[in-house]
This record gives structure tokens, sequence and C-alpha cells, in this order.
């Protein structure tokens, strides 16, 4: 089957799921994006080393990438390999130059250690075909409108059945999300810097991340 390389387009909060991110791959030679829900945990862990913050302690991912250097074993590529009733499948392809092996993984555990391994990502057309969503204009409209079109989940965990599924809160306006006014406002340079390392030496890192956005939005 014809293999897909995909690249991370973004990584946006989801105003429908509590505690949930939509992590975004776009299609290397097109216009495709694939989204997939994934946790707060693996989505922080994916944002920390994209922006290559030094978390005080190592992260689970870190440590896996620590532990796989010290026994020489490659990461050659992750491959999101099936999709079956809106859940993905992957898995890592390792290698320690004698075998290689394929090591089943969720999908947000294995993009969160090809951003540490500088490892390819890949899927098959027919999942692109499936769950690609095609769009036309700018990458950001798309992370607007994304709860909009509907994102495939990594994993399913079912309600137990004694247990009545609670209610979701209602998604707040978009507008009233862009014209609400960040915390970090009133704050100088100087301060959103110690902040900044204060919140990563907490390992705080959503909050890290919210401060640099602040940060890099000054700059701009």
């Amino acid at each position: 089957m014809k293999k897909i390389k995909l690249d991370i387009v973004g990584l946006s909060y989801s105003q429908t799921q509590s505690g949930a991110y939509a992590l975004v791959l776009g299609e290397v030679a097109g216009n495709r994006r694939l989204p997939v829900i994934i946790g707060g945990f693996e989505a922080q862990s994916i944002a920390v080393e994209i922006e290559k913050m030094t978390p005080s302690r190592p992260l689970t991912h870190d440590l896996f990438k620590s532990f796989a250097d010290t026994f020489d074993i490659k990461l050659v590529e992750v491959l999101i390999y099936n999709l079956v009733d809106g859940i993905f499948f992957a898995k890592l392809i390792c290698s320690n130059e004698t075998k290689t092996v394929e090591i089943d993984a969720r999908t947000s555990d294995a993009v969160a250690l090809a951003v540490r391994f500088e490892s390819p990502i890949y899927t098959y057309d027919f999942i692109m075909n499936t769950a690609g969503i095609v769009i036309e204009g700018n990458d950001f409209a798309f992370l607007e409108n994304i709860e909009n079109v509907g994102a495939y989940k990594q994993t399913e965990t079912p309600t137990p059945p004694d247990q009545e599924p609670e209610p979701k809160p209602e998604p707040e306006p978009k507008e009233t999300i862009k014209n609400k006014p960040s915390p970090y406002a009133s704050l100088t340079m100087e301060q959103l810097e110690k902040t900044l390392e204060k919140a990563i030496e907490n390992e705080q890192y959503e909050t890290a991340a919210k401060i640099r956005d602040e940060i890099e939005n000054r700059k701009s």
C-alpha cells in the first residue's frame, strides 16, 4: 500500500472535550489534514519537545528515548497503519542494526517519540481518504474550525454501564475566546521570562506554552 508522509501541522485545545487536544497531521506533498484527538499529557509532551523546553525531570517519552539510546535502539519511523471504528492504530518501527521490530503504540505516544527521535511519520493513503480533510487556504482557519468538522480518536474509553455519562459543557463562543485578554498581558517582558522559567521548573508545561505565546506575540 502507498505510504503518505506526514508532518505536525498544529496542536489545539479541544473546545468540546475537556482536557483533550486536537493533534493535526498534514500530508507533506498535499493539502489533506489528519486530525486526531489526544490526551492532555501526551499533547504537553509533544509541545515540550517541539518548543524545545527542558523539563526539570525527564518525562515518560524522554525516559523511553534515553533508554533506547543507551541500548543503541533507533526509531526508524512511525506508521499509522489502521483506522477502525474511528480509532487510529499506530506502530513504532525500531532497529538495533541487527534486527528490525514493530511495536504497537497509541498514536499520541508514537508521535511524541517521533519528534524526539526526529523520525518520519507515515500513514496509508486509504486512511487519508477516509479520515483526512482537504483544506483550502491557510492552516489557521482550519485549526479554528476543527471542532466543527470533527476529529478521530486515538483511543476509546467506554462509559461503565451503571454510570450515566456526564453532560458536556457548552463550548464558549469563538468570538468570546478570541477577545479574551491574556492573563499575562499586564506583566513586563522581564516578569514574563521569570514566570516562564518558574513554570518549566514546576513542570507546568501548559502554562509555560501560554506564557511563551505571549512573549512571541509581543516580539512579532
